[in-house]
């Protein structure tokens, strides 16, 4: 058994698996999650669990470039676009519509789907390299 670090072992296997580029989606309960899109789910009930953890848990063992977020989050969502911006720290984060967003998910790696109601609480991390 592992000692720390992500437990769930199909999202610490995607994390591993990801290359330069690779795109990963930490999302709330209700975005929509393309057919073709491997799912993590992690959902058990609404809020749990919360995607401040989960992002919290990936950022920890992903090297992000960049991050990308629905416009409208700052908006409907400026309190986790502020807790966002702080977790991200110097990771500059990219600004799109949120149709835009949805369309974005299509190439990810996997979407990990959370028990977040907060409207517009997704992120997509691009990785990158650590050399």
């Amino acid at each position: 058994m592992k000692k720390r670090g992500l437990l769930n072992a199909p999202l610490s296997r995607v994390v591993a698996e990801m290359g330069h580029g690779d795109l990963l989606v930490i999302a709330d309960a209700g975005l929509p999650i393309p057919p073709s899109v491997p799912r993590i789910d992690l959902a058990v009930r609404p809020g749990l669990p919360p995607f401040l953890d989960v992002l919290d848990a990936v950022l920890e063992e992903l090297h992000v470039e960049k991050a990308i977020i629905a416009t409208e989050m700052i908006e409907r969502s400026p309190a986790m676009y502020s807790a966002v911006q702080q977790r991200l720290g110097s990771i500059m984060i990219e600004r799109v519509p949120h149709e835009a967003f949805k369309a974005m998910t299509a190439s990810a790696r996997a979407v990990v789907r959370t028990g977040e109601c907060t409207p517009y609480a997704n992120v997509i991390l691009v990785s990158g390299v650590i050399f």
